[in-house]
């Protein structure tokens, strides 16, 4: 795989799609529709879905696509495979809450190893390079330059004064009954994929996340903690999270930076 190409096309793709959400968020008004498991899609998921699909197949047109509002490409099984979220938080999007985020990752036996995640209403492009490292880009964000990139580190954590982020749309009893056994220090919400950023720039430390999601809502995101240093597992027996699983759906998780106690009394 050429991974200076995928992370040029992945980086362009999520610009091009965060260019039009931006658009449709622009507008007074943008239709809300229910898809078949009462989940919201508006105009601009599947707008970003079709761009990005697009480039995707004209420039990786071998390697499997996954994406979240082609139901067909949910059957597609492979070892290695591209998946795909247009417009992660789209209940953030749709209440004008600006923490909703582009994801594209690339998958390989089962570990998301390269992915970006762009949140076009924050200013935020986070991707990991050629190399695996992740990087924060800061500037106008060219389509076809990248330009400055910080590399991104987890922070070394304190077990007594932690930092804490939990989702905004989905934060419920069984998340805080986990947060509640550790001594925090600050806790924050956010919504989509930005909370394993918010861990891989080492603004938070941990992200427990005790609810239902799907593959193309977190690989991505994992794949730039993973560049950062940091680790996902599942929550029950903290083995690493998987990708490429029945019908991508996701058990409950923790993302967190090395050294967080996982076993809190």
């Amino acid at each position: 795989m050429d991974f200076d190409l995928m992370s040029a096309v992945f980086r362009r793709l999520s610009l091009e799609a965060g260019d039009k959400i931006m658009e449709i968020y622009g507008r007074d008004d943008f239709e809300v529709k229910s898809k078949s498991d009462d989940s919201p899609v508006t105009a601009a998921d599947e707008a970003a879905d079709e761009i990005i699909s697009a480039g995707l197949r004209a420039a990786f047109p071998d390697v499997v696509l996954v994406t979240e509002e082609q139901s067909d490409s949910h059957s597609a099984k492979a070892d290695n495979f591209i998946i795909v979220d247009p417009l992660d938080g789209t209940k953030e999007f749709i209440h004008r809450r600006g923490d909703f985020t582009v994801n594209i990752a690339y998958v390989e036996n089962g570990v998301p190893i390269r992915g970006v995640v762009y949140a076009p209403a924050k200013g935020r492009l986070f991707y990991t390079d050629a190399t695996g490292q992740s990087v924060e880009e800061t500037g106008d964000f060219a389509k076809d330059s990248a330009g400055p990139a910080a590399p991104m580190s987890v922070a070394k954590p304190d077990n007594g004064a932690l930092m804490i982020v939990a989702s905004k749309s989905h934060r419920d009893q069984a998340t805080d009954d986990y947060i509640n056994k550790y001594n925090v220090k600050d806790s924050k919400s956010a919504g989509s994929s930005l909370k394993f950023c918010l861990v891989a720039t080492g603004e938070a430390d941990i992200y427990p996340r005790v609810g239902r999601t799907m593959e193309w809502d977190t690989a991505a995101g994992h794949a730039v903690l993973t560049g950062a240093g940091g680790h996902v597992v599942r929550f029950d027996d903290h083995s690493p999270l998987i990708y490429g699983k029945q019908d991508y759906a996701n058990p409950f998780f923790i993302a967190y930076a090395p050294g967080v106690d996982l076993k809190p009394a």
